[in-house]
This record gives structure tokens, C-alpha cells and sequence, in this order.
């Protein structure tokens, strides 16, 4: 309202919802600091259990049900048109109608299972089963959801993907706060630990391995050493979210990197320390346009109610955005799965990108590059990056590679991104040629 000259804001308190209410006191029995670690919107969210969901449930079997907005054909299966369904060879009632909020209830066990089977070490460690979301940015974006509020600080690399800024920034007011990702050739541990135990009880943390942009996992060494950096900082009363952005698991090149996902080393970690898990098939399993990716949860001392509880408070959350995933992208990566040609598959694609990994590691040998560019430490993913030397302009660079040598690549403030999935390993030579002859012809003008 206006008075005179000055505008004051009048702020509404909404009531908090009994359901939401009763998840909290669920979590808050169960560990506290999970409760302290939600944003206010994670506290307030829940997934209606009353309500129009609640009486469909109940209706579920009836001869006549008139409870869901779907439109249903006389003989009891889902409407649909004839120019779609003759091009999809699935039943129709796995395709055409919607999905849970929660996901597929047959794929979420799977991919649980199949977690576990990644991740060796997971073994008698306790995880949520799995809430599917609109594939991997839409699960950042519901991490932000549930765990920042306006003016958090969340801890990234200071290389990392770029959506996080709309994802989080933009979307849920967060302040990026990077840490130096690479000292000596090597994850730099050092800075995540000041960045951990700086100001502030409360740390969000994203971890993305490997890495976009620069391709790079960690070492064992490496993976046991950031381990303890979080569990210091834990047991020195920090309470942590790590958020793991798993986009390009799976896909390592190198016998030293580690091959499981930070996940499983935060799982059972500390009282202190939960770890939230975003994975999916866009990458892993080559279904960009499928849009189904998953969030899991661990923490020491879990049990299922709390679990379930946070299922509860993603579900909420997911349908309060997106309603629900697509249930034809479910059904066919499920099919997928259950197919018993998938691992096989799967490996010929890997082998593939290994080998344009290898083509590039090779033509990079050559010390004839040193002179304008240097490659970041890379050693599995999509991608892997050069830093130009001083002087160079990347965007200029990256204009003179489009208009005279038809090569596109990515810059990132003087560091080129080159995406090896996505070109031939025949063409390793001739692209870091090309990026040379740019280089030189940028220093003669």
C-alpha cells in the first residue's frame, strides 16, 4: 500500500499445510539437520496425499471412473489418435497416459537397482529409491527447489556448466560461490575445503563429475582425499548438501579415475552430510530427447520413513512444476533396460567415444600446440578443454574457426571447449590444426 510518498510491502504469512507439517515432523524425528538443510519452500511443499489425487486413488478400480482429466475410449483404454499411436509399437496405456508424479513406480526400482550396480561400494548402504524428473535440469532445478533459499551460497567449480546460473541463480536467487577447480594439474582439494569451512553452518555444494566443461573425474587418490574434506568439515558442525551432478556418469577413459560416483562415497558419510544425487539417461544411456532423469537420496543413520519423506517432498515439488514426466520416455528406457541386448549396446557407444578420447590424446602430443594453447587436465566425459595463451582473444578465435576453417567450438572467457562427442575420431588432426591456424592468424593481424 501507498502512504504520502512511501510504499510499504505488506507480507502474507501462508499457513503451512498439515500434509507438509506432518513430513517435516517426519524428518525432523528422524535427523534434524536434513529439516535445517531445506529452503523454506522445501519445508513448506509436500505431495498431496488428500484432495483430487486422494479420491482418484480411493476411485482406482471402480466400473465407472470419473475422477482423472484424461479422456478414456469406451472399451476403457486411453483416447488417443490414430497419426500418433501407429507410430509408437507399446502398448497404449504406457504411453498415452500420464505418468506419477513420482515416476514410473517399475522404473524407479530398476534404476535403484542399477545404481547399486554402478556403484560397488553402495553395498549395504541404505538410498531413497529414486523420484524421476524431467532429466537432469529439471533435477537441479528441483534441488534448488528443496534446498535454497534467496541469497544461499552454493559452493560450484569455478569451471563449471553455465546453466547452473539460470537453474539456480536466476531461478531461486543463489549466489555461485566458485572455488578453484585445478592446482598443479590436479583437483584442487585445498580450495574446496576453505570454501567448506568458511563463514556460515549451512553449505550447499555441487559436485559434477565429470566435469562440463573441462571432461574431468578424479582420481581414487583424489575421490578419497575430497571424501574427507567433506567429512572434516562435517564433523567440525557444518551441515552439508552435496548436490552430484552425475549427467556423464559411466563414462571414463583412464584405469586411475575413479569409476563410481562421489555418490557413493557421501552416502553413509556423516550425520551432518546429505547426498542428493541427480542422474539420468540423457547421456548415460544416449536419449537426449527423452527427458527422464532421477533424484536419490543418502545420509548416515537414514532409514526408509525418511526417505519416503523426502520422496514425498520431491513429488510434491515436481508436480507443483511439471506435473509429471513424460510416461512414453519412462516405458521405452524401461524397455531398454529389460532388454537383454542394452549392456552390449551400450558398450559399443562407449568404445566409440573412448576411442575419439584417445584420437585427441594422441594428436596432442605434439608440442607444436604449446605455443598458444594448453589442454586442462581431462580424462573422461563429453568434452575436454584448452586454455589459449595469453593474448589470444578466444572469441575472435573461436569467429576466424567458423568463417574460414567451418569448425565450430565453444569459448569460455579464453578457454575453448571441444566437444569430442560430437566429431568423428578422424577428425582430431584437422581440428586442432585448425584451432593452430586460428591462433596464428589472430597474432598476424
Amino acid at each position: 500500500m501507498i502512504v504520502g510518498k512511501k510504499i510499504f510491502t505488506q507480507i502474507v504469512t501462508v499457513p503451512m499445510n498439515p500434509q507438509a507439517q506432518e513430513l517435516n515432523e517426519v524428518i525432523i524425528s528422524k535427523n534434524p539437520v536434513v529439516f535445517d538443510l531445506l529452503s523454506q519452500k522445501g519445508k513448506n511443499i509436500f505431495f498431496p496425499k488428500k484432495g483430487i489425487l486422494g479420491q482418484t486413488a480411493e476411485a482406482k478400480g471402480t466400473r465407472i471412473n470419473a475422477t482423472i482429466g484424461a479422456a478414456i475410449e469406451d472399451d476403457g483404454s486411453p483416447m488417443r489418435l490414430e497419426s500418433i499411436a501407429s507410430k509408437i509399437d507399446l502398448d497404449p496405456s504406457l504411453s498415452f497416459p500420464y505418468a506419477p508424479s513420482f515416476g514410473r513406480p517399475d522404473l524407479r526400482s530398476r534404476w535403484k537397482k542399477m545404481i547399486y550396480e554402478k556403484n560397488n561400494s553402495l553395498k549395504d548402504k541404505a538410498i531413497s529409491l529414486p523420484v524421476v524428473t524431467c532429466a537432469l535440469t529439471h533435477g537441479i532445478s528441483m534441488t534448488g527447489y528443496l534446498f535454497i533459499d534467496e541469497g544461499q551460497e552454493v559452493i560450484v567449480p569455478d569451471l563449471f556448466w553455465g546453466n547452473y546460473n539460470l537453474a539456480l541463480t536466476n531461478a531461486y536467487g543463489a549466489k555461485l560461490k566458485k572455488f578453484n577447480l585445478f592446482k598443479d594439474e590436479h583437483f584442487d582439494v585445498d580450495a574446496l575445503k576453505n570454501s567448506l569451512m568458511s563463514e556460515g553452518e549451512k553449505k550447499v555444494l555441487v559436485l559434477n563429475f565429470p566435469n562440463n566443461p573441462t571432461g574431468y573425474t578424479p582420481t581414487f587418490k583424489e575421490m578419497d582425499a575430497i571424501t574427507s574434506t567433506i567429512k572434516d568439515a562435517a564433523e567440525a558442525g557444518k551441515k552439508i548438501v552435496v548436490i552430484t551432478d552425475d549427467a556423464y556418469f559411466g563414462l571414463v577413459f583412464e584405469e586411475e579415475v575413479a569409476k563410481e560416483s562421489i555418490f557413493a562415497y557421501l552416502a553413509d558419510l556423516h550425520e551432518n552430510v546429505l547426498a542428493v544425487k541427480v542422474d539420468g539417461a540423457t547421456k548415460e544411456d544416449y536419449a537426449w530427447g527423452f527427458r527422464v532423469g532421477f533424484i536419490t537420496y543418502a545420509i548416515k543413520g537414514a532409514d526408509m520413513d525418511l526417505f519416503h519423506a523426502l520422496e514425498m517432498k520431491t513429488a510434491g515439488a515436481v508436480r507443483g512444476n511439471i506435473s509429471n514426466s513424460s510416461n512414453l520416455s519412462q516405458s521405452l528406457l524401461l524397455h531398454a533396460f529389460e532388454s537383454p541386448e542394452y549392456g552390449a549396446q551400450k558398450h559399443a557407444k562407449f568404445t566409440i567415444l573412448k576411442t575419439r578420447y584417445w584420437a585427441i590424446k594422441d594428436v596432442l602430443t605434439n608440442n607444436k600446440y604449446r605455443d598458444y594453447f594448453t589442454p586442462l587436465p581431462y580424462n573422461s566425459g563429453y568434452f575436454m578443454c584448452i586454455k589459449l595463451r595469453g593474448g589470444l582473444d578466444g572469441e575472435a578465435i573461436r569467429d576466424i574457426l567458423i568463417k574460414k576453417y567451418s569448425i565450430g567450438i565453444i569459448n569460455l572467457n579464453n578457454i575453448l571447449r571441444v566437444a569430442f562427442s560430437a566429431m568423428a575420431a578422424s577428425d582430431a588432426q584437422e581440428l586442432f590444426d585448425g584451432i593452430l591456424a586460428a591462433c596464428q592468424d589472430f597474432e598476424s593481424k
